[in-house]
């Protein structure tokens, strides 16, 4: 413990357990997104669109919740500071991109559909990125925040292996 009471262990455990599933989730969206261009790339428009309705089900099913999940008490603590509250604002505007980009891939084929996806991928990266070294750095240096705290019990977060640990 130090003198604002957080324990910076599981600080720093939390903070790896984000990162290990925010690359978990960037390697599984590369792969979906690689195989529904090559489909797309070789004129297979029937297994074309079994990718795109495998991406589309992630995106639903992970993509989707992840980024809600990340809005409550993630973002919440930062956001109402000033030093982040840009940041945050920011972070928020680049969801509704993604969230728009999906539904923009809901509906596309083909080719269309391939930029759409790499679009996600693109987008997703730089804001997995900007997550993993300035808004969570700035939640663990904040004595008022705790990013244990703000991620605890959450899978979409920390992915389905770590959310159980974390309890006390």
């Amino acid at each position: 413990m130090n003198g604002n009471g957080k324990d910076l262990s599981s600080e720093r455990q939390a903070l790896q357990a984000v990162e290990t599933h925010h690359a978990d989730m960037l390697r599984h969206l590369n792969g979906l997104v690689g195989l529904l261009t090559e489909t797309v790339e070789a004129g297979d428009a029937g297994a074309a669109q079994a990718a795109q309705a495998t991406l589309l089900d992630w995106c639903d099913k992970e993509l989707v919740p992840h980024a809600l999940a990340e809005e409550g008490p993630l973002y919440s603590g930062p956001h109402g500071m000033p030093e982040a509250k840009l940041l945050v604002d920011g972070m928020l505007a680049e969801h509704q991109v993604i969230v728009g980009l999906i539904e923009e891939l809901r509906t596309a084929d083909g080719v269309a559909a391939a930029v759409a996806a790499g679009a996600i991928q693109r987008i997703f990266a730089l804001h997995l990125d900007k997550e993993n070294r300035l808004l969570m750095p700035f939640v663990i240096q904040s004595p008022a925040l705790s990013l244990a705290h703000a991620v605890e019990g959450l899978h979409e977060l920390v992915g389905e292996g770590a959310a159980h640990h974390h309890k006390h």
